[in-house]
């Protein structure tokens, strides 16, 4: 009972040292830890869950906000929800481990430990259309192996990870020898962020990111509609900055209920402003969507409307319709966008800077993100999210989210711009570093210059694919040569 608890308790941890500055380089020696206390005990897999389900437990209790606070389940059930995710996550590190325990030679199981552990969060962010959030992936925005990313995507970050902490532990090589190595490895993975990739297109960009600050609880209210359109009416049409930018449903009507000359008077100060604000959408078949529109004047509008829906949120899984009508949440079967969507262009001097548009839970998916710009016929410059994360309370998801929008800027060296209803809005460079930001739950705007980048890194250019095949090459000679081990001993 107490090893079970202490399990849990390392995953805990885990989640909790992640929040914190430097918490990249804080993992290495808590997975180092679990993995040593974790391979000398026979139930690996039920302590391997046991961590997992302390990590996602405590990573992802906001899930109980959405449900419960806004979404009016009872708590009772809201919990188990909440739980019942957690310990399904839970499974992807603990078959991770425990297949590696059958990997008896010292070398091959430090490269299983980190390659099983890849693949399984590969399959994380795959399975019932993927939930790779909390990885261990986007800890490394502020971490030793930050300089993986645009080479081979977050997942070669976690191999990076894990094949550290397991040869701190698993290997047995004297002390100053695992040093030297650890400190060689960590050495050449920072000179690789010295590599450019990508490079600037134009001058800088005058952008002004609005935070409206409205309560989920208000948000579809109809008492409280008009206040939250007026609001950005009212300073979209003060600004005259090149790009200004509202976040997810901004207005939290459809497209078809607002007159025309609303938008029109939109670019009363400056018609040369880009404007991209949220809005509920519609599609030809009649379907209602959440959607992106940018507004040009003398130009027709563009709308770009969400694909990677978040399930029981924007649609309804098969069978589930019960769990929906628990919550109570309006609007909960959207139209799904094409993946591959034309950019929002802007005209910038002698530019034509091309902005791909990403929607709240559509920036966890890098791999999505990363096809987006290799198979675009116009690559992207720059990525604009428009987010509403007042779902999830005072929490650490808007944190957690910051994190994935800085690793998405890292993998494909183009910078983002961040607007969001209750936070966190910021613009984030193309390095994955925050250039500034708004505190949470404050109605106000940030103003500010992105610098748009042009280029694809190899990340881009090839995605998961080189991370896999090696992690599943090592596996092919790991248990190639565990055969050979057991004949010979």
């Amino acid at each position: 009972m107490i090893k079970a608890l202490l399990f849990f308790l390392v995953g805990s941890a885990c989640s909790w040292i992640v929040e914190l500055p430097y918490g990249g380089w804080l993992i290495v020696p808590t997975l180092a830890f679990l993995l040593h206390h974790i391979f000398q005990d026979k139930y690996l897999f039920k302590n391997g869950w046991l961590f997992g389900l302390g990590y996602f437990s405590n990573a992802l209790w906001w899930i109980f906000i959405s449900l419960h606070d806004v979404g009016g389940m009872v708590a009772p059930l809201a919990v188990f929800a909440v739980v019942a995710l957690s310990a399904y996550l839970a499974l992807f590190p603990a078959l991770a481990l425990k297949l590696s325990s059958y990997i008896q030679q010292p070398l091959w199981r430090v490269l299983s430990i980190a390659s099983l552990w890849t693949i399984f969060e590969w399959l994380r962010g795959q399975l019932f259309t993927g939930f790779p959030w909390a990885g261990i992936a986007e800890t490394q925005v502020d971490g030793p192996f930050f300089a993986w990313a645009p080479i081979a995507g977050g997942l070669a970050c976690t191999w990076a990870v894990l094949v550290t902490a397991s040869f701190i532990t698993q290997s047995k090589k004297t002390i100053s020898a695992k040093f030297i190595v650890v400190i060689s490895f960590i050495s050449f993975s920072q000179i690789l962020g010295l590599i450019p990739f990508t490079k600037p297109i134009g001058e800088p960009i005058e952008v002004t990111l609005i935070q409206g600050n409205f309560p989920q609880t208000l948000k579809f209210n109809p008492q409280h509609l008009q206040t939250q359109i007026d609001f950005y009416k009212q300073v979209i049409e003060e600004q005259k900055s090149t790009l200004v930018i509202a976040p997810e449903t901004a207005l939290p009507v459809p497209h078809e209920f607002i007159p025309e000359s609303f938008f029109t008077d939109l670019h009363k100060n400056n018609s040369k402003k880009n404007i991209l604000l949220g809005i509920v959408g519609k599609s030809s078949s009649g379907q209602y969507s959440n959607s992106a529109l940018g507004l040009q004047a003398n130009k027709e509008h563009y709308k770009y409307d969400k694909s990677h829906l978040v399930p029981f949120g924007e649609f309804i899984p098969w069978g589930f319709h019960w769990f929906v009508d628990a919550m109570q949440m309006p609007l909960g079967n959207f139209h799904r966008g094409p993946k591959n969507q034309a950019p929002f262009v802007i005209e910038h001097g002698t530019e034509f800077i091309s902005a791909g548009i990403m929607i709240c839970y559509e920036d966890v998916f890098g791999d999505e993100i990363a096809a987006r710009q290799r198979d675009a016929s116009s690559k992207h410059h720059l990525w604009i999210n428009l987010t509403n994360l007042a779902w999830f309370g005072d929490s650490q998801a808007s944190e957690q989210q910051l994190r994935l929008a800085q690793l998405r800027s890292m993998e494909t060296r183009i910078p983002t711009l961040r607007a969001t209803n209750t936070g966190i809005t910021a613009i984030i460079n193309h390095e994955g570093q925050i250039v500034t930001q708004l505190p949470e739950f404050q109605q106000t705007i940030l103003k500010n210059h992105v610098q748009a980048y042009s280029g694809i890194t190899p990340y881009v250019e090839w995605g998961n694919m080189p991370i896999l095949l090696l992690s599943m090459g090592i596996l092919v000679l790991s248990w190639h040569q565990t055969k050979k081990w057991s004949k010979s001993s």
